[in-house]
């Protein structure tokens, strides 16, 4: 099996390509990413194994008939901008990522005639009215706040790749993943596990918005990947979506504490505005995910913070 993951050199799709490689189905890993907000450095030892291929594209502008010709038995469509910083600075590529872009993926499905999956997120919840989020939920989110841009694309991704599943009987499976966490993330990239370490490791004031109240579930990344294989791996037709995350629960105060205490830092907190729209309440209801794939996470916070923090005292 020819796997395609888009967004193969970012922080996720880095590790599901090398979960891929183990797996004695693939044959070939085509790992397609621009490398916009990816650092190629995520992908250098996956680049030694013979069944890996990288490909430099992106996948918005796909006009090269060698790239849109491009054959493959499955599609794992990880692309986007999902750091506030990049998608706050630029807006339109992260909408058009995940229109034009999605697009261009259901076609090649249609092409190749394969399956798809696509990696939705729980900020397709907006901030959310129901607690925790089921996969019922429509969601609270504002069109046309500066969180638009990464929410409502995604939100339109689902409706297309469903679209395509009705009209034309593309194969489709949807995710959406909840806060995720582990080595290779970005330090600058605006989320919360990767400005903590850096600050606590710095011994910086860890900035917390708001009041700190607000609670967040953090799913360590070898736990999300493990459910995103099961659900590739199932063989009945079943399009999702599935929430994927974990279900345990800390408010930012809490989870700021708990940094501190792993690294042992000085760090004190400070609080600053709260940014527009930002959600009061994550946590993910994975009953979807427990009866159908037989998943759930394992990797303790502790576990993964400590991996994480290793990781980022290396790098």
């Amino acid at each position: 099996m020819r796997v395609l993951v888009t967004g193969g050199a970012g922080f996720i799709g880095s590790h599901l390509c090398e979960a891929l490689l183990k797996n004695d189905e693939v044959t070939e890993v085509i790992c397609m990413d621009n490398l916009a907000c990816a650092n190629e450095s995520n992908i250098k030892h996956l680049k030694k194994n013979s069944k890996f291929r990288f490909i430099n594209q992106d996948i918005v502008n796909m006009n090269n008939a060698n790239e849109s010709n491009i054959e493959c038995d499955y599609i794992m469509h990880f692309a986007s901008r999902p750091s506030p910083i990049d998608y706050v600075r630029d807006p339109v590529p992260t909408m058009l990522v995940g229109s034009f872009g999605t697009y261009n993926m259901l076609e090649l499905a249609r092409k190749n005639k394969c399956e798809i999956m696509f990696a939705s997120t729980s900020e397709v919840y907006g901030d959310p009215l129901e607690h925790p989020q089921k996969e019922t939920y429509w969601g609270n989110v504002n069109c046309i706040g500066p969180r638009a841009c990464y929410d409502e694309s995604k939100r339109f991704s689902e409706a297309l790749m469903f679209s395509y599943h009705r009209q034309y009987n593309v194969k489709i499976k949807i995710i959406r993943i909840f806060n995720t966490y582990g080595p290779r993330m970005r330090k600058d990239d605006g989320r919360i596990v990767p400005a903590f370490i850096s600050q606590a490791l710095k011994n910086q004031d860890l900035t917390i918005f708001g009041d700190g109240k607000q609670t967040r579930s953090f799913c360590y990344v070898s736990d999300l990947v493990s459910g995103i294989i099961k659900f590739m791996e199932l063989k009945q037709d079943y399009t999702g979506p599935i929430n994927l995350g974990n279900p345990d629960e800390y408010t930012v105060v809490e989870f700021a504490e708990i940094i501190k205490k792993l690294t042992k830092s000085n760090s004190t907190l400070v609080f600053r505005d709260l940014p527009k729209d930002d959600p009061a309440r994550r946590r993910p209801d994975i009953t979807l995910a427990k009866k159908v794939l037989k998943w759930k996470p394992e990797i303790s916070l502790e576990q993964g913070l400590k991996n994480t923090i290793e990781w980022f005292k290396e790098n």
